[in-house]
């Protein structure tokens, strides 16, 4: 009669130093990718706020441009200067 090999019941596993480094770095990494989802959507709110502004400056240039015309506008006082074609 021949001998049957049982298999073994008991799983192979790694150290439990190597499981802690593993799990660790599997942790850090999750937190880097969460922080990086984090900041593409603070990215798209700020791409959507310049681009709101833009479109608000783009209104006020035509608004003062149809009172005075083409002009240079002093930021730092309000004085213009009328811009000869």
């Amino acid at each position: 009669m021949s001998k049957v090999k049982k298999m073994g019941t008991t799983p192979k596993a790694i150290t439990k130093d190597e499981l802690k480094k593993v799990t660790e770095l599997q942790t850090e990494l999750q937190s880097y990718l969460a922080n990086i989802g984090v900041l593409e959507v603070q990215k798209a709110k700020a791409i959507y706020q310049v681009n709101m502004l833009e479109k608000d400056m783009d209104q006020v240039k035509k608004d003062i441009e149809a009172t005075y015309g083409a002009i240079n506008i002093n930021l730092t006082n309000g004085t213009y200067e009328e811009i000869k074609e």
